[in-house]
């Protein structure tokens, strides 16, 4: 599909990036026009707003989105187009994880990201549909396109959003683990992956399209996010000990094996609490367990750099 000005529309997080993507956006629209990407754009005024920007986009025609934030702002416009048919994404990463694009490769730098979303190749990729339950206790649905969790996952996500990020996403996360899991209570949890059921003493599972989170962490260091299933970790009771020894090795995944640690794969997976836990979807915190969780085959197509290096 040629990108042409009709077709293109960029959604534009201006709070992404610590809140310089607002600032700097004339420069990059500049940037992007001179390398033969031009759109209109949109801008979104809120949290939750991009969803809405990304399906009414979709409506007026547009073929073509390019993303221009973090990772939350990926799972906004995901949750506005997933599973619509002949919809493209292309990602400008400007915010602090860089998670989801780590997977896929797509550059940092903003000219080389500029050149994928202008005219990198189409990679159809999976999508997560979950079912759970608002903080209110309604029944709720929504998508993701890296990585869904429960547990402790979503309170570590809570803390690292509302604390400073100025050293980095990595560095956010990092400390922000330590501070939770040092009053966490670890609970009884029941797992279903298709038909495998595991119940325990859990931390956490991690239901993983991609490779990372938490800024860096390669916590499923084998997960492809076009293969139709997901890399299950189902996180045990870990000590402080296994914390200090283990949580360094994520970012290189180095931590599997481990005792306390299973991986499992599959399409569907359910989670059950016998106190309802806080879920995680791309960083963001919608509601708690119970939830359902299905992968989606090819929900996605996404500008991805070429193997003749339009990165």
């Amino acid at each position: 599909m040629s990108a042409t000005p009709e077709t293109v529309v960029f959604l534009v997080n201006p709070a992404s990036a610590g809140g310089t993507t607002g600032k700097r956006w004339p420069e990059i629209a500049h940037r992007a026009a001179a390398r033969g990407l031009v759109g209109d754009a949109l801008i979104s005024e809120d949290s939750g707003h991009m969803t809405a920007l990304a399906a009414q986009a979709v409506r007026d025609g547009a073929e073509r989105l390019v993303v221009v934030g973090g990772d939350g702002t990926v799972n906004e416009v995901v949750n506005g187009v997933a599973e619509v048919a002949g919809v493209e994404l292309a990602i400008i990463p400007r915010g602090t994880g860089w998670d989801f694009v780590r997977t896929l490769g797509i550059p940092r730098d903003l000219d080389h990201a500029i050149d994928v979303a202008r005219d990198g190749d189409l990679r159809e990729i999976d999508a997560g549909r979950v079912s759970y339950r608002t903080w209110a206790g309604e029944e709720a649905h929504a998508h993701f396109a890296n990585v869904a969790s429960a547990g402790i996952s979503g309170a570590i996500a809570k803390r690292a959003n509302e604390s400073s990020k100025a050293f980095g996403g990595k560095v956010s996360y990092y400390w922000s683990t330590f501070a939770v899991f040092f009053g966490w209570q670890t609970g009884e949890m029941r797992v279903t992956v298709d038909d495998e059921t595991r119940e325990g003493r859990m931390i956490d599972v991690m239901v993983a399209n991609g490779r990372f989170l938490g800024g860096g962490m390669m916590m499923c260091p084998e997960a492809e996010p076009d293969d139709g299933l997901f890399d299950v970790l189902l996180i045990g009771d870990v000590t402080k000990r296994d914390l200090l020894f283990v949580l360094p090795k994520t970012y290189k995944g180095k931590h599997l094996p481990h005792p306390r640690l299973e991986l499992l794969r599959g399409r569907v997976v359910t989670i059950e609490a016998e106190e309802p836990l806080p879920i995680e979807l791309d960083g963001e915190q919608p509601g708690t367990t119970p939830a359902r969780i299905e992968a989606v085959p090819k929900a996605l197509r996404v500008r991805v750099p070429g193997a003749t290096g339009s990165s």
